[in-house]
């Protein structure tokens, strides 16, 4: 969602050679979005997306992509201290969450988890 990183995005997966063989689908915050509870509402709408995107398009691999100085993971932190150290905990904690949550509910779909940096 962030335009700071669709380039990134892009370019991430053209090297992934996938140009033109994904279904995208963006959310803010990304498996943040999905996992936190302060976007509890937003849970739903991504996983019935996926999974028309699975029957749809025959999808059998996510790549989940988060990225750094994500407003996110400013969010559900609050006011308490944030530095890089406790961003990337967030972004791994939510990669845990969403992973636990897809293997139940899409146990064939393969996962793979990207943080993407302002130098990528």
């Amino acid at each position: 969602m962030d335009p700071r990183f669709q380039p990134k995005v892009f370019n991430y997966l053209k090297k992934k050679r996938l140009t033109g063989k994904y279904s995208s689908f963006t959310i803010a915050g990304a498996a943040i979005g999905v996992t936190s509870k302060k976007f509890k509402k937003w849970q739903s709408t991504f996983l019935d997306n996926l999974s028309t995107s699975i029957k749809l398009h025959n999808i059998n691999k996510l790549i989940v992509i988060n990225h750094e100085d994500c407003g996110a993971a400013k969010i559900i932190n609050g006011k308490k201290e944030f530095n890089s150290t406790i961003e990337k905990k967030i972004h791994e904690d939510s990669f845990k969450k969403i992973k636990l949550t897809l293997s139940k509910k899409f146990p064939k779909l393969k996962l793979s988890f990207k943080i993407l940096t302002l130098r990528d």
